[in-house]
């Protein structure tokens, strides 16, 4: 990995930091050292140095992304990619003051995670043409991400010895690299016997493969590739492609749960929340089921 302008080579000690020590995934880290890249690059264009910053150049770096029109979001995301770069300088002795201590992030609503209805789900997992090898891998895949509410990236993960089926749970690999055992739903392990019988032995190319999902010729998934699959069945489905990802598949996991009155802590345990506070996210209602709850049990209703 190339040194930022201005950095040196912290910022390779600090991305080796994020990976080993704080056990960030390659996609967080990659997205943090872009935040920094673009610090870099700006201060760079200033005649600046971004080791010796004020938090007024912060402040100014940050007006700057939003006046090129960077979503608020993500200029925050940039801020706390900056915070946490100079508090590890700090405690590393490059530097006495962290400049982004007294700069502020703005407020941002939280955004309410999409689910899909009930309706919706059975409708996208009936796309795929189970009869072709391709259709039972991605049907498989489909069930086993709405099934059991796994990221994407641990979905592609999965390996072989992964599956506990008799028992009807599945171990995944979470952020950090934290394991943890997920309950397996009756129809998803029926759709993984069958690939695992029918399809799986026609794609893999080599003895001892331990990858679970396997491509046409034979590699492991690509979590590009099933953000695509899901996209095109839910285009067939007639659901609307934009509302759907592979993360939206978890939130409709967890939503379903939750309004079938499953325990908020169970339901942080399966999504490998270290916060409970990530997961009651899910536990907004909309109006209508507001109202129908409240003419139920309300004695004065």
């Amino acid at each position: 990995m190339q040194a930022a302008a201005g950095f040196g080579g912290w910022l390779i000690d600090y991305a080796e930091h994020l990976r080993a020590e704080r056990g960030l995934s390659p996609q967080t880290v990659t997205a943090y050292l872009g935040d920094l890249r673009a610090f870099g690059q700006w201060c760079a264009e200033r005649g600046d140095a971004p080791l010796s910053t004020t938090p007024q150049e912060v402040r100014a770096f940050l007006s700057h992304r939003r006046e090129a029109g960077v979503s608020e979001r993500t200029v925050a995301r940039g801020l706390s990619s900056l915070r946490g770069f100079y508090r590890y300088c700090v405690a590393s002795g490059r530097i006495d003051d962290d400049p982004t201590e007294l700069v502020k992030a703005k407020e941002i609503p939280r955004r309410l995670p999409q689910a899909l209805s009930r309706q919706e789900v059975d409708d996208l997992l009936r796309q795929p043409d189970a009869d072709k090898p391709s259709g039972l891998r991605d049907r498989a895949m489909l069930e086993v991400a709405y099934g059991s509410g796994l990221r994407v990236s641990e979905l592609i993960s999965l390996q072989l010895n992964d599956l506990e089926l008799e028992e009807g749970f599945i171990r995944c690999r979470g952020k950090g690299g934290k394991e943890r055992l997920v309950p397996l739903g009756r129809e998803a392990r029926r759709w993984v016997e069958a690939y695992l019988g029918r399809a799986r032995p026609l794609y893999c190319r080599r003895a001892n493969e331990p990858a679970l999902f396997l491509s046409q010729q034979g590699s492991p998934m690509s979590r590009q590739w099933f953000g695509k699959c899901v996209k095109r069945y839910a285009a067939a489905a007639g659901i609307d492609a934009g509302k759907v990802s592979p993360h939206v598949l978890r939130h409709s996991f967890a939503t379903h749960l939750l309004e079938g009155d499953a325990d908020l802590r169970a339901v942080q345990a399966m999504l490998g929340h270290a916060r409970i506070a990530t997961t009651e996210i899910y536990t907004h209602v909309d109006r209508s089921r507001l109202r129908k709850v409240y003419d139920r049990y309300h004695p004065r209703a």
